[in-house]
């Protein structure tokens, strides 16, 4: 949650006082635009990289091992479903929450990728997973 600050100063006319809300100079967070003309073969590479690299370690754990486990098998149509649900929200903690089953996944992130995700993190095998496999 972003708290904005404010502040009270003494207007130049000795009037009273007003309140002043710093302009956001948070870095713009770029909108999804989903890859035209990619390959198959680059797309799967690219969510591979991206998988391994995110924003905090727990994601970057679980989607780095998922995308190990199950990127060569997914459809185009999942590849694009995935795609989306790594790089559209804005916050890695949001995915994180929805994978693990914290917070309920939103209706435009429910899908069979999202299903497999989330049992893949349950990680009913109980394989070791504290670190990122090899590329």
């Amino acid at each position: 949650m972003t708290t904005i600050q404010r502040c009270r100063f003494s207007n130049d006319s000795g009037d009273g006082f007003e309140i002043y809300d710093p302009v956001d100079t948070s870095p713009p967070i770029p909108p999804y635009i989903e890859r035209q003309g990619e390959t198959l073969e680059l797309k799967r590479a690219r969510l591979l990289y991206q998988s391994r690299k995110r924003g905090m370690l727990e994601n970057g754990l679980l989607l780095s091992n998922f995308a190990g486990r199950y990127l060569n098998s997914l459809t185009e149509n999942q590849l694009s479903l995935y795609d989306k649900l790594i790089n559209q929200p804005s916050n890695d903690w949001d995915i994180y929450y929805w994978i693990t089953g914290a917070r309920e996944t939103p209706e435009e992130f429910r899908s069979d990728v999202m299903e497999l995700l989330q049992k893949h993190a349950k990680n009913i095998e109980r394989e070791p997973r504290n670190t990122q496999p090899d590329l």
